[in-house]
């Protein structure tokens, strides 16, 4: 590996370490149902977000409820001794991507067959603290 291709695959370590997110992967929930809850939580304060979620009725805020829970801990694992209700964590981003989609046939009339496609997609959720004066002491 050259020197420069070196230096940037440090500099992209840096920055993912600095970087406290969670991915879902193939969640079966079609990319647009998924997208209707993640528009309710993005922007929004961590404990605010998952009283969202908790008491949405949609099935696919079950899903991001864990994956918000899995985010925050793995802010937690990287500030250790710092209380997350002091250090103002949101939702920085979330976005959600297609991921694979099943082919399938259903019976129609008349000897047809209609195609079904059962759709899934992967969702990415970054947390950030508004005070980064208490992730630096941690450090």
């Amino acid at each position: 590996m050259g020197a420069r291709k070196r230096n940037t695959a440090e500099k992209r370590k840096e920055a993912a370490s600095a970087r406290f997110q969670a991915v879902l992967r193939n969640c079966p929930t079609s990319p647009r149902k998924m997208r209707l809850v993640t528009d309710l939580i993005s922007g929004k304060e961590v404990n605010k977000a998952l009283d969202i979620l908790k008491f949405s009725p949609q099935a696919a805020s079950r899903r991001l409820e864990k994956l918000l829970l899995s985010a925050i801990a793995n802010w937690q694992s990287k500030n250790e001794g710092v209380r997350v209700e002091e250090s103002n964590l949101y939702v920085k981003t979330i976005h959600v991507d297609g991921g694979r989609t099943m082919k399938r046939l259903q019976t129609a009339p008349q000897g047809r067959a209609y195609r079904l496609r059962k759709r899934s997609n992967h969702v990415t959720l970054v947390l950030d603290s508004k005070n980064k004066e208490v992730e630096n002491a941690s450090k």
